[in-house]
C-alpha cells in the first residue's frame, strides 16, 4: 500500500487572506479577523471592547459598509453597527445576545494552473491512500478526483472522505482511498477539549481505519497543527504542543486497544527537534519515514517551501511495527515553486510562477507492505 500526505492548500476556493502573493499582508488580516471574531463572542460589549471593535473593522476595510475585498460582517438578526456619516461608525449591540451573526473571510478561485498542477502531483505520486490537509470539503474532494485526475491521466478514487472541523476558513483534513484498499471505521477529535475547555484541534485529528486486501488495518491520525504564522508564537507553540500530546494520547489509546501499525500524517508545522513535538518523536517509539534506510531523500530535508531543514513541516509517523514493513518512500518536489526565486529542482512544464505552483508543500509517500 502506498499511503502518502499532501498540503494542497484548497483544491478550487481559497481566502483572499491566505491566497496573496506575500504573507505579511494576508498574516496581518488573519490576526485582525481572529481578533475581531474573539471580541464578538464577548456576552457584554464594554467600552473599551467596543472601541477595539470599531479599530479591527478599520483594519479590515468594514468601518463603512459590511463588505470589504478579504472579509464579510453578515448580521442575520439584531444589529452589531451602525455607520453614519456624522457620528461615525458605532457598535450598538450591547453583548452577543443582541444580534445573531458572524465575520467570515471572503473566499476566491484558486488559479486553474496551479489545481491542474495539483492534480498532476497526485497523479505522479500515485498514492492508493492519500490524506488532504487544507481542503475545501468533501464535495471538492470529489470533484477533484473525479473531474480534475481523469483530465491530466491520472485515475480517479473511489473513496472520498472529510469530516468538518473547526476552521472557519475552509482548510480541513481528508482522505481519498483506493479499492482494494477501504475506508473503514472513522472517529472524529474536533470536538475534544483541553483543561481550559478550549477544543485542542486546529481542525480535527479524525481516526480512520484502512482495511486492506490482505485482511490486516491501518489506522491513521490526519492532523494540521496550529501553525506559526499569525498570533503570538509563545501561544502558538503552546498550542502544537498541547495537540501534539493529544494525538499521542490517541495513539496510546490505540495501541492499548491492540492496533499495531499506526500512522500519524499531515501538516505537524513544526520542525522534528521543536519542543512542541517531542510527545510524537522524545521517546523515539514513532519513527519519521524520512529516517528510514529505504526512504529515497532528494538532498533537501525539508518539505515546505525551498526545502531547507527549518521547512521540514510535513511528515508520516508510524509506528514500530508499520516503520518495519516500509519498503521506500520519498518526497515528491515538483509542484513546488519556493519561497522567492526559481526552484533550483525539475517542475512541471506549466509552471512559470509562484502564483502556478501546485503548493508550497511538497507531496511525501511510502510504500508499506502490509
Amino acid at each position: 500500500m502506498r499511503l502518502a500526505t499532501f498540503n494542497v492548500e484548497n483544491l478550487f476556493v481559497r481566502a483572499r487572506a491566505l491566497n496573496l502573493e506575500g504573507w505579511t499582508e494576508g498574516k496581518r488580516i488573519l490576526e485582525h479577523y481572529v481578533a475581531l471574531s474573539e471580541l464578538i463572542e464577548q456576552p457584554v460589549y464594554s467600552s473599551e471592547s467596543k472601541a477595539r471593535m470599531v479599530e479591527l473593522m478599520k483594519a479590515l476595510g468594514i468601518d463603512k459598509r459590511n463588505d470589504s475585498r478579504f472579509v464579510l460582517l453578515r448580521e442575520n438578526r439584531g444589529q452589531l453597527v451602525k455607520y453614519a456619516v456624522l457620528t461615525g461608525t458605532r457598535i450598538v449591540a450591547a453583548g452577543r445576545g443582541d444580534w445573531s451573526g458572524w465575520i467570515e473571510l471572503r473566499s476566491e478561485l484558486v488559479n486553474e494552473t496551479a489545481t491542474r498542477n495539483t492534480a498532476q502531483v497526485v497523479r505522479d505520486v500515485a498514492a492508493d491512500v492519500l490524506a488532504l490537509i487544507e481542503v475545501e470539503d468533501r464535495r471538492a474532494i470529489r470533484q477533484f478526483s473525479e473531474k480534475l485526475l481523469p483530465a491530466v491521466g491520472g485515475t480517479a478514487y473511489d473513496q472520498t472522505m472529510l469530516i468538518d472541523g473547526n476552521d472557519d476558513r475552509s482548510i480541513d483534513v481528508g482522505l481519498m482511498a483506493r479499492t482494494p484498499h477501504r475506508i473503514g471505521w472513522m472517529r472524529s477529535h474536533a470536538d475534544d477539549l483541553d483543561p481550559r475547555g478550549r477544543r485542542v484541534f486546529s481542525r480535527d485529528c479524525p481516526e480512520f481505519s484502512i482495511w486492506t486486501e490482505t485482511g490486516s488495518v491501518v489506522w491513521l491520525l490526519v492532523n494540521h497543527f496550529k501553525s506559526k504564522g499569525f498570533g503570538s508564537q509563545e501561544a502558538s507553540h503552546a498550542r502544537r504542543l498541547a495537540q501534539a500530546g493529544a494525538v499521542r494520547g490517541i495513539y496510546d489509546r490505540l495501541r492499548s486497544e491492540g492496533a499495531t501499525h499506526i500512522a500519524i500524517l499531515g501538516d505537524l508545522n513544526d520542525t522534528p527537534e521543536s519542543d512542541a513535538l517531542a510527545p510524537l518523536l522524545a521517546s523515539g517509539e514513532i519513527k519519521d519515514v524520512m529516517d528510514h534506510a529505504a526512504f529515497q531523500s532528494d538532498g533537501r530535508p525539508g518539505t515546505f517551501q525551498n526545502g531547507n531543514a527549518r521547512d521540514k513541516l510535513d511528515y508520516i509517523l508510524l509506528s514500530p511495527e508499520l516503520f518495519a514493513r516500509t519498503t521506500g518512500g520519498g518526497i515528491w518536489r515538483k509542484g513546488v515553486w519556493g519561497a522567492s526565486r526559481r526552484p533550483a529542482w525539475e517542475v512541471y512544464p506549466e509552471m512559470t510562477a509562484s502564483s502556478h505552483a501546485a503548493s508550497d508543500h511538497a507531496a511525501l509517500w511510502c510504500d508499506l507492505d502490509v
